[in-house]
């Protein structure tokens, strides 16, 4: 059994998709950061210095009574909030990755068109007497000497 296992395992596509898998997380990884620390920050700074990871809605109270400055806040005084603001972070994180990989499904699909370029045009052809090959342009077979129809 723990051979079989191993064979699976060692397949090209297995690998293949762990390797796949595992740069994803990376790339996720990546672009939160990228939406969290570089993205957002001037978003919030031209809409007047928000926050974008603390925006919410407190739906109930906690222990301590609000307001609450941050989400960490909220959380820390046992309050219940739907955090929007993270919400729009994460939109945001989906749509940067999902132009990632059209960009790369779209280079993919490029470079795929370029290996099926169609075959060159032929350059020879068989005689329909003798079956030798013969240049495309020949008239006459070099080999039987039989005329041949253009």
């Amino acid at each position: 059994m723990l051979k079989d296992f191993k064979e699976f395992a060692m397949k090209g596509n297995v690998v293949d998709m762990a390797v796949g898998i595992i740069i994803g997380a990376a790339f996720g990884t990546i672009v939160k950061s990228l939406v969290a620390d570089v993205i957002m920050p001037p978003i919030g700074l031209l809409l007047g210095n928000v926050d974008f990871a603390n925006l919410f809605f407190v739906i109930k109270q906690g222990a301590t009574s609000g307001p609450y400055e941050t989400v960490i806040a909220a959380r820390e005084a046992g309050a219940v909030t739907i955090n929007y603001g993270v919400f729009i972070n994460t939109i945001i994180s989906f749509l940067i990755v999902a132009f990632a990989v059209f960009l790369l499904i779209k280079q993919l699909n490029k470079m795929k068109k370029e290996e099926e370029a169609p075959p060159p045009e032929p350059t020879t052809k068989d005689c329909t007497f003798c079956f030798t090959e013969i240049p495309i342009k020949a008239s006459r077979c070099p080999h039987c000497t039989s005329a041949l129809k253009p």
